[in-house]
């Protein structure tokens, strides 16, 4: 019974699935055209998704974990899907959104603590690293799905510009989460190939990780390199800059909207 509860989807994720979908509802069906309703739903659904986004890409750290050797993630209740079980609830789930609210990016939290020495062989401990960014980059395509099929006839465009944008969080987080950066995903994936000297160093640094990435982006040189390459990826899967920027737009309601967008929502047009 005991194991079998730790492996239920907790009802705390499946709230927020549920408030994800209805706002997704809500902006499919217009809601108040482009008035204050419909921002709300646009801003609910993509930050509920967001967060999902993020309980999914812990779940699959912890799932990897468990079918290589570390048993312990069931008892800490990181198969659960509950973002309040992780180690650091603040870091894991509160930090990404709140990166999200203020610069519109989608940099990536942690973590699930996984015991390491429970795990045998570099391999397998590069792939749970890898496990997480892997998960943003299927998200990516299922958001993208409906641009690169060509099976965008019927979907109103607020609806397809708050997908553009979510599909921009996921490029974002599955590329800077890649980073070989200490504290990141990417480091993790390096981290066990290192020699134990080369770890040692690095070690001090990793609490810093994250802030750095994100200091750095601030600078227009980088930031402009970076989304650069975020565009030509969305622009790979069928999704245009307009699109994303669009979605960018009606998600931060409380900046001054660009008329051009807040047409095209309220009059749902399509391509």
């Amino acid at each position: 019974m005991a194991a079998d509860a730790s492996r239920r989807i907790s009802p705390v994720f499946l709230g927020i699935a549920a408030v994800t979908a209805a706002a997704g509802w809500a902006v499919w069906r217009g809601g108040a055209g482009t008035g204050l309703a419909e921002a709300a739903a646009v801003f609910v659904f993509v930050t509920g998704a967001w967060v999902v986004s993020l309980c999914l890409h812990e779940y699959a750290h912890a799932r990897t974990a468990l079918h290589v050797g570390d048993l312990s993630v069931a008892d800490k209740g990181y198969l659960t899907l509950n973002p309040l079980r992780y180690t650091h609830a603040v870091l894991s789930v509160l930090l990404p959104v709140l990166f999200l609210v203020m610069g519109g990016i989608g940099l990536p939290g942690g973590a699930v603590f996984i015991e390491r020495h429970r795990i045998r062989g570099r391999l397998r401990h590069s792939l749970v690293s890898a496990a997480g960014p892997l998960t943003n980059v299927l998200f990516a395509l299922v958001c993208t799905a409906p641009f690169w099929l060509g099976a965008l006839d019927g979907v109103p465009a607020g609806f397809r510009f708050a997908l553009a944008f979510l599909a921009l969080l996921q490029v974002t987080a599955a590329l800077l989460n890649s980073l070989p950066v200490p504290g990141l995903d990417g480091y993790g994936v390096l981290e066990p190939w290192l020699s134990d000297r080369a770890r040692r160093g690095v070690e001090p640094f990793a609490p810093y990780g994250l802030v750095a990435v994100f200091v750095l982006l601030m600078a227009p040189e980088v930031n402009q390199v970076f989304f650069g390459l975020v565009d030509g990826v969305l622009g790979a899967l069928g999704v245009g800059d307009a699109e994303s920027a669009c979605g960018r737009d009606l998600y931060r309601f409380w900046w001054e909207a660009d008329p051009v967008c807040a047409y095209a929502a309220g009059a749902g047009v399509t391509r």
